[in-house]
C-alpha cells in the first residue's frame, strides 16, 4: 500500500552504531500482517520510543562540602572543562546525581500477578530429565512436560464467572465469548463472527480435542474487496490479537493463495485460494494425543483467590510431537492435501482470524460443528474417519487446590 501523495516520510533518523541496518529497515503493512496490540492502531506497530526520552541520569549541582571533599580526592583535581562564561575563576562543578536505590522487589507487568513456578513439592525443584523435549527416557515417545521448571505468571481470574457461564452441559459446541478478541462480533448464535480494522481472531470454540480425530466446517459469507481470512486450529496458547498461525500454537489456512501458515511463515499448500460462500473443512487427527497434552492446570486456588496459570512467553516450551498426528483442510469437500504432520500435544480449538480495512464492511465468517455438514468428505485417504465436534463432551471449568512454589519454596494451601 502506498503513502498518498501529499504527504511524504519524515527524515530518516540514523540507527545507533551497534545496531544492523536491517534493523532500521521498516516493515510494510501488508494484508497478512498481524495487528497492533493497540486496538485503536491495528496497522501499525508500536510507535519507536524518541531518542530524547531515554532514561537519561540528571544533572545535579553537588553541595559546597561536597565540592570541597571532592576536590581533596588524589586525581579528581583536574579540570572538568567547564568553564565559567563570565571569564571568572569560579565554577559551578556538575556531577551526576546517584542512581536511586533498587526495590526489594521488581517491579514486573500486572502488579496483582504473582511469579511462581508450578508445583506443590516442598524442597528443591526436581532436576529435568534427559531425552527429548518432553522429558522422556531416550528412545520412547516422550510425553509432554508439564511445566516443573517453567516459572509461571499467577493472573487473578477477575471475569471467572463470565468464563464459566461461556459453556454448560445442556449447549451445544458455540463460538467462545470470552476468548476472543474485543474486536471481533459473534452473533447471537453464537455461530457467526465478524471483524473489522486489521486481523483479529476468534480464539477459540468453547470446547477443544487433544485426542481423536475430529471436523468441522466455516462458510466464508462475505470478504468484499479488502476482506481475508486464516482460519484452523489453535490451543489455548495462541495470542488473541494476531491471525491463526502467526505463533506455535496455531495453524491456519489462507484465503489469499491457499497458503498454510505457521510460527508466521506462510508455505505453499492448495494450487488456489478460496472466497466468498466456499465452504471449508478442517480435519484434524491427534492418535493417542491425551498422553501428550500438557498436564499445567489453567485455574488454580491460590491464598484464597483464583488464579489462572500463564507462562510467559519466554519462558514457554513447545510441547512434544504428536506421533502420526495430521491437519488436513478441504475447499467444498475436496482435499488440499497434508497440511502439517507430527504436530505438537495440546488441545486444539477451531478458529478464525479476520481482516478488512477500516471503514469497510466486516469480514463473516459462518462455523458448522456438525453433525449435518454441508460437504462432509467421502474419502480421508486412509486417515481416521473424524466425529463432527458437536460431540466433543462438555468439561467443567475445574479450579484446582494447589499451592504454587515461590522462590523454591511450596505453599501450603487448605
Amino acid at each position: 500500500m502506498q503513502p498518498p501523495s501529499d504527504l511524504s516520510p519524515p527524515p530518516p533518523s540514523s540507527p545507533p552504531a551497534d545496531t544492523p541496518a536491517s534493523a532500521a529497515a521498516q516493515t510494510p503493512s501488508l494484508p497478512d500482517t498481524p495487528a497492533s496490540l493497540d486496538p485503536d492502531t491495528p496497522f501499525s506497530d508500536a510507535a519507536p520510543v524518541d531518542a530524547s526520552d531515554a532514561d537519561i541520569p540528571a544533572l545535579a549541582p553537588t553541595p559546597d562540602g561536597a565540592l570541597a571533599s571532592a576536590s581533596d580526592a588524589p586525581g579528581d583535581g583536574e579540570d572538568d572543562g567547564i568553564t565559567n562564561p563570565s571569564g571568572g575563576s569560579s565554577r559551578k562543578h556538575m556531577t551526576l546525581a546517584p542512581p536511586a536505590a533498587a526495590s526489594k522487589k521488581s517491579k514486573k507487568k500486572g502488579g496483582n500477578s504473582v511469579w511462581t513456578r508450578p508445583t506443590s513439592r516442598k524442597g528443591k525443584k526436581k532436576a529435568r530429565q534427559p531425552g527429548g523435549p518432553g522429558g522422556g527416557a531416550s528412545g520412547a515417545h516422550p510425553g509432554p512436560s508439564a511445566g516443573g521448571d517453567e516459572l509461571c505468571q499467577l493472573v487473578p481470574a477477575t471475569r471467572l464467572a463470565a468464563e464459566r457461564n461461556d459453556d454448560a452441559a445442556a449447549q451445544p459446541v458455540l463460538l467462545s465469548r470470552f476468548f476472543k478478541s474485543e474486536r471481533i462480533e459473534v452473533s447471537d448464535d453464537r455461530l457467526t463472527a465478524a471483524s473489522t480494522k486489521g486481523y483479529r481472531m476468534v480464539v477459540r470454540a468453547t470446547r477443544g480435542v487433544a485426542a481423536g480425530a475430529w471436523y468441522f466446517e466455516v462458510r466464508v459469507v462475505h470478504l468484499g474487496a479488502t476482506g481475508h481470512t486464516r482460519l484452523g486450529w489453535v490451543t489455548n496458547r495462541a495470542d488473541l490479537q494476531t491471525p491463526v498461525g502467526y505463533d506455535a500454537y496455531g495453524f491456519g489456512y489462507r484465503d489469499i493463495d491457499g497458503a498454510k501458515v505457521h510460527k508466521a511463515w506462510r508455505d505453499k499448500y492448495a494450487d488456489e485460494g478460496y472466497g466468498e460462500e466456499d465452504v471449508l473443512g478442517f480435519y484434524i487427527s491427534l492418535p493417542d494425543g491425551e498422553q501428550y497434552e500438557p498436564k499445567q492446570p489453567d485455574l488454580i486456588q491460590y491464598k484464597g483467590m483464583p488464579f489462572h496459570v500463564q507462562v510467559p512467553k519466554e519462558e514457554q516450551k513447545i510441547p512434544a510431537p504428536v506421533p502420526g498426528s495430521e491437519i488436513c483442510y478441504f475447499k467444498n469437500g475436496v482435499c488440499q492435501g497434508s497440511a502439517f504432520k507430527d504436530i505438537p500435544g495440546g488441545r486444539y480449538y477451531p478458529a478464525a482470524s479476520m481482516y478488512t480495512l477500516p471503514n469497510e464492511p466486516n469480514c463473516v465468517v459462518k462455523f458448522n460443528f456438525g453433525p449435518d455438514f454441508e460437504f462432509f468428505p467421502q474419502d480421508f485417504g486412509g486417515l481416521p474417519i473424524p466425529q463432527p465436534m458437536s460431540e466433543v463432551p462438555y468439561q467443567a471449568l475445574e479450579v484446582k487446590n494447589e499451592g504454587p512454589a515461590e522462590n523454591g519454596i511450596a505453599e501450603k494451601t487448605s
